[in-house]
């Protein structure tokens, strides 16, 4: 019998209150912030006078543009340095950590003001006086696109960030032109907020006499934040620590150095005190990066078998006033990897033009990317089976890739390392009982309910990283007992628990005596990257198997000459060297205790990509008199390669899943045409809760992938990336018996109602 689950590590300290997140950090005599934010989307800065501010009691200093020019501040540098179509680089306008003479959004940042308490520094921001010209507004990707349309940047002529393309285009026109049949639909993926529950915050301290910064902040890894901080400050990496202890979740808005953070660095060298700074829930929701907002126009060629003949999309990304450093690469390399989905496709064309809004930056969101792909596919799939004709699962039986044809290399070039898509698929339809459905529509029709069922299949990317390794390092303390250290950020994955679990099965030390501890910036110098794409296991843990297997070799031969013996002859076993044959042996605490150093290890390795893949199935009911959504069952079906806790990875499809039902349902970030953001707070954003979350039945479908030491694939994106088209093709599953096969995201009550309503020639309206 299996022993019993005992939690994480982090649970009783997280959930007794005892976990110390970036508001629990403090520094002896600190001051605090609080940021005078611009109240219209586009304007020149006329005036801006700040010695009333300067003169209110507490403030000890108000700083503006004119502070971050002197000192010599720069952008923050997107990550997409790879060329677009015909050569074009990305437009990488400057952003002032303070708005310097124009403010292109609400919410940019104008002034700072310093104080010894934080209402006074809230008191003094609201008697700088400023001035604004306003200019023309445009918050629609689209219509910034079009001849005319107000221009945000003198270097990035018709508002046009990047524009990428990628596969065959005159290929994919082939294959078009001689297709049987084409389904087309453009959708949108609405944008949304990433809404953590650590609001953005830090706490900045600076150090003269070396010239160094102590900055504590919420980030999903010391590297991702460190280098973007440095570029914006002007400053040596060496000499910038980054603290991070407990996060309160990540999901790629925590990927980056914020303005706000190199503003209160400038901030404690200018008073030589610390200076923290803690964002309200409404400055959060206004100014961390949003994620998604995306047009998505996809083409699906067919033969008059049903065969995918070609696949062509466009995508109009609004990246908003700046781009973000992940943004572009999430919205045009990314989607790339994965174009084809889990089809056998022979040609696909893909053009993504980004353009610039006054509206705040997007970024990576949970997913980056991926839902987007698999939205717009498997509503073409979906599209496509109706129009044709052909039932949705045996469409997609006729074009899945096939198990035996991994390692699978798509049109425009990635290779899929390892799968079973109709594997999957025949597993997902068993489990969510797909073939009694009609049966229960009919029971649901005469309730009076709509009922609908969805279904969709994916493969999606994970891994990889811009460094030639992933490296961890694991010491020995003064007890024996080894610490892990790894340039991951946690921020609710578990990694406590996961990764003493990972070194323990090459050691067999005992869990319980194996300390993690991720990003920390006083341990060893190693190279590595963050908590991003579902690469954690996969790159630091692999990198632990190859540093823990490192230390048995060495403790070996420590061993063989602490037991006189041949190395040959020394056998290890759960901490234990000993001589064949024989009781005579020494414990690895032991060796580690007495060879000071000896032992300590850096693993290295080059990190893997994977890709993970899986099949879903909701099944929703829809009341036809409010519009109100039930999700009544959901059964997913996923390859996350081998599966370290199960626990852990279930919490992680769990929470994707979730995400992934708040964007279909109810999430939207919504601007006026004068650039105001109406959905400011939790009273006007929706955010999914545990009434309208259903009870999850998921099943492993593991493929080992063969491109790490530990055989796994991602799993913190797999829950999103699936949910998102499969609670739509549900939703517009029920609705299509009335004629409805169109509806935008997100499907709320009121949205769902009004489509019934006018399909229903406004009878609904006028009972």
């Amino acid at each position: 019998m299996a022993a019993p689950y005992k939690g994480r590590r982090e649970d009783f300290r997280l959930l007794t209150g005892a976990g110390h997140y970036t508001s629990d950090w403090n520094r002896p005599n600190q001051l605090y912030g609080h940021f005078l934010r611009s109240d219209r989307a586009h304007a020149e800065i006329a005036s801006l006078d700040v010695k009333a501010a300067l003169a209110a009691p507490g403030v000890v200093a108000v700083l503006t543009s004119a502070d971050t020019v002197k000192a010599g501040c720069k952008s923050a540098q997107p990550l997409a340095k790879y060329p677009g179509k015909g050569g074009m680089k990305i437009k990488e306008p400057m952003r002032h950590p303070l708005a310097n003479g124009k403010v292109r959004f609400v919410g940019e940042e104008v002034a700072f003001v310093v104080a010894d308490s934080v209402t006074a520094a809230q008191d003094a921001a609201e008697l700088i006086e400023i001035d604004y010209r306003d200019l023309p507004v445009v918050v629609d990707a689209e219509a910034a696109l079009q001849p005319g349309a107000p221009l945000l940047h003198d270097d990035a002529p018709g508002n046009l960030c990047f524009e990428y393309e990628y596969g065959d285009a005159a290929k994919t026109a082939e294959a078009f032109a001689g297709a049987a049949h084409v389904t087309k639909l453009t959708l949108d993926a609405a944008r949304i907020f990433g809404s953590p529950m650590e609001p953005k915050a830090c706490l900045a301290a600076y150090e003269a006499a070396t010239d160094r910064y102590d900055v504590y902040t919420c980030t999903q890894g010391l590297s991702l934040i460190l280098h973007s901080l440095a570029d914006v400050v002007n400053h040596p990496a060496d000499k910038i620590r980054v603290y991070a202890h407990d996060v309160g979740g990540g999901f790629g808005v925590r990927s980056e150095g914020y303005p706000e953070y190199a503003v209160a660095m400038l901030a404690a060298r200018l008073t030589g005190r610390p200076v923290k700074w803690v964002s309200t829930r409404s400055e959060t929701l206004l100014s961390d990066h949003h994620g998604r907002a995306a047009k998505l126009i996809g083409e699906l060629a067919l033969d008059r078998d049903g065969r995918f003949r070609g696949i062509r999309f466009e995508w109009i990304v609004n990246v908003g006033a700046y781009p973000s450093q992940p943004g572009p690469l999430i919205n045009t390399l990314a989607p790339s990897v994965h174009a084809v989905n889990a089809y056998q496709i022979p040609a696909a064309y893909g053009l993504h033009r980004l353009a610039f809004t006054n509206t705040t930056a997007t970024t990576a969101y949970r997913g980056a990317g991926r839902p987007n792909v698999t939205y717009i596919i498997e509503r073409l799939v979906d599209e496509a089976s109706h129009q044709l004709n052909i039932d949705r699962a045996e469409l997609r039986r006729r074009n899945l890739i096939p198990k035996s044809a991994f390692p699978y290399k798509t049109p425009p070039g990635a290779v899929y390392d390892s799968g079973d898509p109709p594997g999957e698929l025949e597993e997902v339809l068993q489990h969510a009982q797909w073939s009694g459905f009609e049966q229960r529509r009919a029971e649901a029709k005469a309730r009076g309910k709509l009922r609908g069922l969805g279904l969709a299949v994916f493969v999606e990317p994970s891994g990889g990283g811009s460094l030639p390794n992933e490296e961890i390092a694991i010491k020995f303390g003064a007890s024996g007992n080894p610490i892990v250290y790894a340039m991951a950020g946690p921020s609710g994955q578990g990694h406590e628990t996961t990764f003493p679990q990972i070194v323990d099965e090459v050691l067999g030390l005992g869990e319980d005596n194996i300390v993690f501890r991720p990003s920390d910036p006083d341990g060893p110098k190693i190279k590595g990257e963050g908590t991003i794409g579902s690469r954690s296991v996969m790159s630091h843990g692999s990198a632990m198997v190859v540093a823990a297997r490192e230390i048995i070799k060495k403790g070996t031969e420590l061993a063989a000459r602490h037991l006189e013996a041949a190395v040959e002859d020394i056998r290890y076993d759960h901490g234990r060297f000993s001589i064949a044959g024989t009781d005579r042996s020494v414990r690895l605490a032991e060796l580690a205790a007495h060879n000071a150093g000896a032992l300590d290890t850096v693993g290295a390795n080059p990190p893997p990509r994977a890709f993970p893949g899986g099949a879903h199935v909701a099944e929703v009911e829809i009341d036809p008199e409010t519009g109100a959504i039930e999700i009544v069952r959901y059964t997913g079906v996923d390859d996350c390669g081998r599966i370290i806790n199960h626990k852990l990875v279930d919490g992680q499809l769990h929470g994707g899943i979730a995400q992934g039902i708040g964007q279909v349902i109810g999430e939207v970030g919504i601007y006026d045409t004068t650039g105001q953001l109406l959905t400011g707070s939790f009273m006007d954003y929706y955010m999914p809760r545990a009434d309208a979350l259903p009870s999850f039945t998921l099943y492993d479908h593991p493929v080992p992938a063969p491109g790490n030491p530990l055989g796994a694939k991602g799993a913190g994106e797999s829950g999103t990336t699936g949910s998102v088209p499969t609670l739509a093709n549900a939703v517009i599953d029920a609705l299509r018996p009335l004629g409805i096969d169109r509806l935008e995201f997100p499907y709320t009550p009121d949205r769902v109602w009004r489509a019934i309503d006018a399909a229903n020639g406004s009878q609904a309206g006028r009972r």
